[in-house]
């Protein structure tokens, strides 16, 4: 057996750890491969193999091809492996070799500038990318008690979220909010004018339209040199979706590991959610709110948990999960309770601002920043205040007004919110290739005040 070869193309794999035939007959030679007993189209039986839950399989057809897989259950007589890939040519009795017992993340310098999917292949047709460093796929588990506390403004160039909803470096953050909203935009002005050292991207469940035009956006921008782009479009396994979010992850451990202040953005986190439940459900969990299973409420803390600040002082990795709301539910939906809860703020982006051609489309009242308090100055947080009551109270008599049932004087702040309202709307919108720093933004919003 030892003497076989696959004669098909090797796994296309940028990183350059595919099998060649010294490593294949090791492999063969140590027992670590197995043989296929079934295959439903999703899950593929295959007799033990000494793996665990997470290691990488290569299952070789008998017609010479060889595809990719998971280990996703260990049992006395058998493992379940999901490929990386449907509708396989796969039959009883194929060989499955196991390849990699911990999975491992290929990391370096040289991803600045790329973007690759979820196994790390390039995907922008710029040749092999030399990475020489290894980061776990999963993460390293951190004493929350170890990590630096949260001091330093992250500048993300929007002055909505600057003035009112500040961020600081290690802060993990969500944006909730339907579909067609402006969720891709924000993250694209973000992504342009924020001050962080580094920006991560994981285009998770999108459309592949949505995924080029984006990406190429972002790379023909000023921030090419410090973005990474991991792409998984919506027509790839699940498993590779789960897998570009912690491939993305890993990346930004590693630059926040060598000291940089690191911006990882994550759209979308719902749609991460979304393969977990497909996952789950192939796999025999049982269904519970809106039909997630319980892996998917796990999930979502063990991604977020592993941002943040470092223990050492070295470096930090600022957050933002999109989240998407099912028909604009941004209260009771399952992934969105379940990231707020965990999250240290969320911005919640409103279909009638939108409507009202309002871009960026915050709703101010209903998005909060838990560290905002804590690392800008107290007037700052005055005026943030006080442009936060002005829009309470303008919304909530807006009707009155417009009906002529509201006489001027009964209310100093709402008859200073009248008389503000065309300035504060101005205040609000940004044009997408407008930057405004921290700094102005503040500025700005004292003039706005009068403060």
């Amino acid at each position: 057996m030892t003497g076989n070869k696959i004669k098909s193309q090797e796994p296309t794999n940028c990183f350059n750890n595919s099998l060649d035939n010294v490593a294949l007959s090791k492999l063969l030679s140590e027992n670590y491969f197995g043989r296929v007993l079934s295959y439903d189209g999703q899950v593929i039986e295959a007799s033990p193999l000494p793996g665990i839950i997470g290691s990488l399989c290569t299952i070789n057809s008998k017609n010479g091809e060889y595809f990719q897989g998971e280990i996703v259950g260990v049992g006395e007589d058998k493992v379940n492996i999901l490929p990386y890939e449907s509708n396989l040519d796969v039959r009883v009795a194929d060989k499955v070799l196991l390849t990699e017992t911990q999975q491992e993340v290929d990391v370096g310098d040289a991803l600045l500038g790329r973007v690759i999917d979820g196994l790390g292949n390039p995907l922008d047709g710029l040749g092999a990318i030399k990475v020489f460093h290894k980061k776990s796929l999963n993460g390293i588990r951190v004493n929350p008690f170890d990590r630096q506390p949260i001091t330093e403004i992250l500048d993300v160039g929007i002055r909505n979220i600057n003035a009112l909803l500040t961020l600081g470096r290690g802060q993990r953050v969500g944006i909730v909010a339907g579909s067609g909203v402006g969720k891709s935009v924000l993250l694209s002005m973000i992504t342009k004018s924020t001050d962080a050292d580094v920006v991560v991207v994981s285009l998770i469940g999108e459309r592949g339209r949505e995924l080029a035009s984006f990406t190429k956006e972002i790379l023909s921008s000023h921030s090419r040199d410090k973005v990474v782009i991991v792409a998984v479009p919506a027509d790839r396994s699940p498993l590779l979706r789960i897998q570009g979010a912690k491939r993305a992850t890993s990346i930004a451990e590693y630059f926040r590991d060598t000291g940089k202040n690191v911006l990882l953005i994550t759209d979308s986190l719902t749609r991460v959610a979304h393969a977990q439940r497909e996952l789950g459900l192939a796999l025999g969990e049982q269904p519970t709110s809106r039909g997630y299973p319980p892996s998917v409420i796990s999930l979502i803390p063990n991604l977020i948990e592993r941002t943040g600040t470092s223990t050492d002082n070295s470096g930090s990795i600022t957050s933002i999960y999109t989240i998407l709301a099912d028909g604009d539910d941004t209260t009771t939906d399952p992934v969105v309770d379940t990231a707020r809860a965990i999250l240290d703020g969320h911005i919640v982006l409103s279909r009638e601002l939108a409507q009202q051609g309002i871009y960026p489309a915050i709703e101010v009242n209903q998005s909060i920043s838990r560290l905002m308090s804590d690392i800008v100055s107290q007037s700052h947080q005055k005026n943030a205040q006080i442009l936060r009551k002005y829009l309470s109270k303008y919304y909530e008599n807006r009707d009155l007004v417009l009906m002529g049932g509201y006489a001027q004087g009964q209310d100093p702040d709402l008859d200073q919110a009248l008389a503000l309202w065309p300035e504060i709307l101005k205040f609000l919108q940004q044009n997408d290739n407008e930057i405004c720093d921290f700094d102005s933004s503040h500025d700005q919003l004292a003039k706005l005040l009068g403060a």
